[in-house]
């Protein structure tokens, strides 16, 4: 079974649906029948390639249009959010960029088998550490970090390549009807939206698992005659 998450670097919500997923798909028995592939999601395409020179508490406060006391207490509470699950947040030094050059990163080191050790790399370097996810020697050392080739990283970084890649997940997620992330697609029948509890992943994983295995039921009379290898009931 395949779930598909659509995903992008700066939404911190998409961590803790993460780890949520990654709890719910540990405690089931057929976890090794399921691949997961990440999907691209820009929150914000207009913000700069080398990231912006504010802080995200002033980002969010000229993006969203609220007043910095609302945000610090949003923030607050997703930095609760965050201990619950083994997230540090400190979003006093995270970095508002443009995420197309990760999400290239991402397809990059996910055609490598190398995907969730990507987005975790990429969420912990942003939300946690304050490093620039938009940097390619950022990217290069992240890379190095997951077990790639710091050389292919980088030739790969410099030139365009999987930008028609990025560009048709995010086309399909607007097809799907997608406008918010993390979206967690479950075998192309069932989506599910947010940061959900555990409980309903592994309700939803189990139900999508069970319905794309080969159906079988028994019909008619089990006492009708029929031949065995120890003979026949009459």
């Amino acid at each position: 079974m395949k779930v598909e998450i659509w995903s992008d670097v700066m939404c911190p919500f998409c961590y803790v649906g993460k780890k949520h997923f990654e709890s719910a798909l540990a405690a089931l028995p057929f976890k090794d029948k399921i691949t997961v592939e990440w999907k691209s999601f820009q929150l914000d395409p207009t913000l700069p390639a080398e990231g912006a020179d504010i802080s995200t508490k002033e980002y969010l406060v000229q993006r969203k249009g609220m007043p910095m006391e609302q945000v610090e207490g949003m923030l607050n509470h997703l930095k609760q959010a965050g201990e619950s699950v083994g997230i540090v947040f400190n979003q006093d030094k995270s970095i508002p960029v443009n995420t197309f050059r990760a999400h290239r990163f991402i397809h990059f080191a996910q055609e490598q088998g190398k995907g969730n050790e990507a987005e975790e790399a990429l969420f912990y370097a942003h939300f946690t550490a304050g490093k620039n996810v938009g940097n390619v020697d950022e990217l290069v050392s992240l890379g190095e970090q997951i077990g790639l080739d710091a050389t292919a990283v980088r030739a790969f970084l410099l030139t365009d390549e999987q930008s028609d890649e990025v560009k048709a997940d995010i086309v399909e997620a607007q097809t799907l009807g997608i406008s918010g992330v993390p979206f967690f697609v479950l075998d192309r029948k069932y989506g599910i939206s947010g940061a959900q509890p555990v409980e309903a992943f592994v309700e939803a994983l189990t139900q999508a698992y069970q319905e794309s295995q080969p159906g079988f039921e028994m019909k008619g009379d089990n006492g009708a005659g029929a031949c065995g290898p120890d003979g026949c009931e009459i």
